[in-house]
């Protein structure tokens, strides 16, 4: 029997990061990996333990074939290791801290997807970003609108395969929220 791919997404402050990493070792015990994602920043930068490469050696990596998903976002590339379909083949679950803009590419490549979708309330969200300090006030708004809009598309449109996953208190609810999702495949971890 095949892995399951398990898609999580959210937008930026949501703590995609922050749950994979609390959540690791209880996803391992359940036979679940995560996946260390490829991108072309410095691997001293702040956030996920992703593997840094540069441009050039992304697109030598990308050429290759090494890569079984990989998309663009925000100036930077991303690329999830062809590993995983060996891992899927294998009847392990993979979970990938995937892309919203990319996610319609994803299903038709894995239809059978199950897809996370890591929401916050709307002023835990701002909260999260101001303290970050990355981006402007103004910037910070329009991401904000961006969210709304594309969580309401999710809702609104296709969401088969769509769990969603609230993380707007402590990350340790969040993630016996996740382990409960995954296990029994509600349509909302509330």
């Amino acid at each position: 029997m095949a892995g399951r791919l398990i898609y999580l997404i959210g937008p930026s402050g949501s703590g995609k990061d922050s749950l994979l990493e609390a959540a690791r070792a209880r996803l391992a015990e359940r036979g679940c990996r995560i996946v260390r994602r490829v991108i072309t920043r410095s691997a001293e930068a702040v956030g996920e333990a992703a593997q840094g490469v540069s441009p050039e050696q992304f697109a030598v990596m990308e050429a290759q074939g090494a890569f079984a998903l990989s998309w663009q976002a925000n100036g930077l590339c991303y690329g999830i290791p062809k590993v995983i379909d060996d891992w899927l083949a294998a009847g392990e679950d993979v979970l990938v801290n995937g892309s919203r803009a990319h996610l319609a590419l994803t299903r038709e490549r894995y239809p059978t997807l199950l897809v996370l979708l890591l929401t916050v309330d709307q002023a835990v969200l701002r909260e999260r970003l101001v303290a970050r300090g990355r981006e402007l006030l103004a910037d910070i708004e329009k991401r904000l609108a961006r969210n709304a809009r594309f969580t309401a598309q999710m809702l609104a449109g296709d969401g088969a395969g769509l769990l969603l996953l609230d993380n707007s208190g402590p990350l340790e609810h969040t993630v016996e929220r996740l382990l409960c999702c995954l296990e029994q495949g509600h349509s909302a971890c509330a």
